[in-house]
């Protein structure tokens, strides 16, 4: 039993490709992090993929030295296919094997079973320095990259509030605890964990890749591909309308430069515009639930749930994670949660739940400077809002007793577009007349 236990031990650790949702069967390697012959950290990114849903960075399932690397950048495979091992350190660290020239997945029938939630499969349970319910209930109210940061800085997670879904911390929770609360010095040595080497450095930042040259032809990326083929679906799908309203959004603009400051103060994130946007649409959607609804075959499903996209613009592609449950978030709510989807498609940190089940999308094109834009809808969605930006512009004001006089204002255009065979040209008037109205006579509590 001692000498199994022992083998065991010095058995090299499999890199599976995981199963990042329970519709996704394959995945694409597009970067590695790691060489073989370099040291990892249980839980430090190791590997980027790409999947028909999200592309993700994905944590080394154990500490030592990367061994092998079977599968290389840009080679697609099966879940549970093993991409590469790595070995305990000191163990097959002196002769790391190459990778392949092509890619060599091992048969999924030697894989052990996984479950198909998201991270299982490449991150096994953690070992518990003490088999306690206190340890078990941090870790399930918390990601590795919180305990990690809890870890150097010396935080008790026991002592943190989370607001994340039930209760679970947050990355913003952790560094606000840290900033506001005060916490320990950060520890000198590693917490005495049995085989976890000493932290190591974080690895340079990796060189951007060369911009192509005029007349180059590349391959797509995974990512541009997918998203080609929703465009052009959502073309022959949905027969689509815009219509665009003026909104004078001096009220908010005042409102916010007024609140801006005490608001990061009291809660740690900043105030953004656009909570406002979706809490006038989610007033509206409540009103025009036929804007939050879609087409299934013959039939109309309307949603129980209003779950709004926020498309996020990124360096590599565009991607829409989903702000689950918008209808019942405060205003405190819908800023936190617009913060950590936005943070999080930005660093590969999205899960395919993350991005799946949104019933109306805001996309914002005024980010960049665009006085307003037609956006193509978000399949399977009737609906998409988009903010143009926020500019100063001379407009024509009437007062109470009905008096005109030019004012300068600060002014932004909407504009929905909408799926003509749902929603009838009149309710999606009557909707963004309802989001403007909210936008401009704006009088809830921001916090």
């Amino acid at each position: 039993m001692e000498s199994w236990a022992s083998w065991k031990e010095i058995m090299p650790t499999d890199i599976i490709m995981p199963q990042m949702g329970e519709s996704i069967v394959e995945g694409t390697i597009t970067k590695w992090l790691k060489k073989p012959g370099d040291k990892v950290q249980r839980d430090e990114p190791l590997f980027e993929i790409s999947t028909d849903k999200v592309d993700a960075e994905i944590p080394a399932p154990a500490s030592g030295v990367l061994q092998e690397i079977k599968v290389t950048e840009g080679t697609t495979v099966g879940v549970n296919t093993v991409v590469g091992t790595i070995a305990s350190d000191g163990e097959g660290a002196a002769a790391p094997k190459a990778a392949p020239k092509a890619a060599e997945p091992a048969q999924p029938a030697q894989v052990p079973p996984v479950s198909t939630r998201p991270q299982t499969a490449v991150a096994p349970p953690m070992p518990a320095p003490a088999a306690s319910a206190q340890g078990e209930e941090e870790e399930s109210r918390s990601s590795p990259l919180v305990r990690k940061i809890a870890r150097e800085h010396g935080v008790n997670l026991s002592q943190v509030s989370g607001t994340g879904l039930g209760g679970r911390i947050t990355k913003q929770d952790i560094m606000q605890f840290i900033e506001h609360q005060g916490s320990a010095q950060p520890v000198s040595t590693p917490a005495p964990v049995p085989a976890q080497p000493a932290a190591t450095a974080p690895a340079p930042p990796r060189p951007a890749a060369p911009a192509p040259y005029p007349g180059d032809l590349v391959p797509m990326s995974r990512m541009r591909s997918l998203i080609a083929h929703h465009m052009i679906e959502s073309r022959r799908t949905s027969a689509h309308v815009h219509c665009m309203y003026e909104v004078d959004f001096t009220r908010i603009v005042n409102l916010r430069n007024k609140l801006k400051n005490g608001f990061e103060q009291r809660h740690g994130a900043r105030l953004t515009f656009m909570p406002f946007f979706v809490r006038a649409a989610v007033i509206a959607i409540q009103q025009w639930p036929i804007v939050n609804a879609n087409i299934e075959g013959e039939n109309i499903r309307y949603h129980r749930n209003i779950n709004m996209g926020i498309a996020v613009a990124l360096d590599w592609g565009l991607i829409v994670p989903v702000l689950k449950n918008a209808g019942d978030l405060n205003f405190l709510g819908l800023q936190r949660g617009i913060t950590d989807l936005g943070e999080r498609a930005r660093t590969k940190k999205l899960k395919p739940e993350d991005v799946e089940g949104s019933t109306f999308t805001i996309t914002n094109p005024g980010q960049f400077g665009a006085v307003f834009g037609l956006p193509i809808i978000n399949q399977p969605n009737s609906a998409i809002m988009g903010v143009g930006g926020i500019m100063k512009q001379p407009i024509v004001v009437t007062d109470k007793d009905g008096n005109d006089s030019i004012a300068i204002r600060s002014v932004v255009h909407l504009t929905l577009g909408y799926d003509h065979r749902l929603i009838d040209g009149a309710v999606a008037d009557q909707f963004m007349a309802q989001v403007k109205k909210n936008l401009e006579t704006w009088t809830e509590e921001v916090g």
